[in-house]
């Protein structure tokens, strides 16, 4: 007897010949459950299944739909080469710029001296100026009234 479904079934398949305590009489058909038929094994033995109709496409039962990769997942992964090629494109620069950056320090150095050199001559400079003529200033303001306007003269000596 063939059936149009597929055989799922409980029973141990590995004895060609079950013990005689082993068989049990088949159901009545009024007896026998939903979902419950008497098959014929590949060996040629009968006995109850539960027996699920079959899958559209095919023998197989199809799988459940994936629900995709989380979109945490793509994030990290579209965000590690890119952090890891920014350090890499930063060290590499760094490589390259380090023998500029030697020298760029002398240069700041250099620089440093010369600031430091001018301003010791420009205050060299100012006080020997200032001491060979002081300045003397002399001012007169007078204003009469509250509120009259005040006037006055500078004196240079």
């Amino acid at each position: 007897m063939e059936t149009p479904y597929e055989i799922t079934t409980l029973t141990r398949t590995d004895h060609p010949n079950p013990p005689a305590h082993a068989v049990r009489p088949p159901l009545a058909p009024a007896e026998t459950p939903p979902g419950v038929e008497v098959v014929t094994l590949p060996d040629g033995r009968r006995t109850l299944a539960y027996t699920q109709p079959p899958a559209p496409g095919g023998t197989a039962p199809a799988a459940p739909p994936s629900s995709g990769v989380p979109a945490w997942a793509k994030t990290t992964a579209l965000l590690a080469p890119t952090v890891g090629m920014g350090v890499g494109a930063g060290g590499f620069g760094l490589s390259y710029a380090a023998p500029g950056v030697l020298a760029m320090t002398d240069a700041l150095w250099a620089a440093a001296a010369l600031v430091a050199t001018g301003c010791c001559g420009a205050a060299l400079l100012l006080g020997r100026w200032r001491r060979s003529a002081p300045a003397q200033i002399t001012q007169n303001i007078t204003a009469t009234g509250l509120f009259g306007r005040a006037g006055g003269s500078i004196n240079h000596r």
